[in-house]
């Protein structure tokens, strides 16, 4: 065995991790650009997120949440990966932990938000924000168990939402609109 692997000064203490948390994407990234992408990214670094993790919706899921069409899953998650890739390639693997989630390819199915969110909760490290288009946002205040995890975590939304649903408003200060440096 190693000798300097182990022994370490008397009081040694590990620095302490300056990166806490998840920021999740939860979306179905049909409509949402790379420049949506690289702003995720650079929201997560600002904040000294540990992870930011993508989280594509099978068409499943789209279908009974809001009814609009949307492209097969595999071809969401490919772009994904590559956009992914090439992140790391231009700002390298240090900078920011970048997970492409692929619980609902290996569902298959409609997945609940209340079991993705769950799953997400027990995978990753907490405090979790989850970044949110102002319509995914009320989608998700329109839920029944949307009261029980608002407190478990925070939304970001992407932009300033037009309308608001009464249970985001009623829970104003558990989220907030993320800021473009």
């Amino acid at each position: 065995m190693n000798p300097i692997a182990q022994t370490v000064p008397y009081g040694y203490e590990p620095p302490a991790d300056k990166r806490k948390g998840t920021l999740i994407v939860y979306d179905t990234f049909q409509r949402l650009a790379d420049d949506a992408l690289s702003f995720a990214a650079e929201t997560a670094v600002l904040h000294a997120f540990a992870k930011l993790v993508l989280y594509p919706l099978h068409e499943e899921t789209v279908r009974r949440m809001t009814k609009e069409p949307v492209l097969p899953y595999h071809k969401r998650l490919n772009r994904l990966q590559a956009w992914k890739r090439e992140y790391e390639e231009n700002h390298g693997r240090g900078t920011l932990a970048v997970v492409v989630e692929g619980l609902e390819g290996k569902r298959k199915k409609y997945t609940p938000m209340e079991a993705a969110l769950r799953h997400l909760a027990e995978a990753y490290p907490s405090p979790y924000f989850l970044l949110l288009t102002p319509d995914m946002a009320n989608l998700f205040a329109s839920f029944n168990s949307f009261e029980e995890w608002i407190v478990k975590l925070r939304l970001l939304l992407s932009s300033e939402p037009e309308t608001l649903h009464p249970r985001l408003a009623k829970f104003r200060h558990r989220w907030d609109v993320a800021k473009r440096t």
